[in-house]
């Protein structure tokens, strides 16, 4: 019975994930600034990662979980990156 209720709730937030990536997709679209941009991006790929979370936990592979990881560095990098951009004009200094 728990693994039938489990196997739903994932399904569940895996459609939830998928409605919440495409609302940011909207944002980024939209905008109307820049920094709405930057956040809508930041909230994308936390949405990605946590659905490959979600996918690993379904499927039982590590390999999802290795490929969050390495969403959630890469996003947070493009994110500072990106902030740097807006805050200065340049992102090395």
């Amino acid at each position: 019975m728990s693994h039938g209720l489990l196997h739903i709730a994932i399904i569940a937030a895996q459609w939830l994930l998928l409605l919440a990536m495409s609302f940011s997709i909207i944002r980024m679209v939209r905008g109307p600034r820049a920094q709405d941009r930057v956040v809508a991006l930041d909230a994308l790929y936390v949405n990605a990662m946590l659905l490959l979370l979600t996918i690993g936990i379904r499927s039982g592979s590590m390999l999802y979980v290795e490929a969050g990881l390495v969403i959630a560095l890469l996003g947070f990098a493009g994110t500072v990156a990106l902030s740097k951009f807006l805050m200065r004009g340049q992102v090395i200094e």
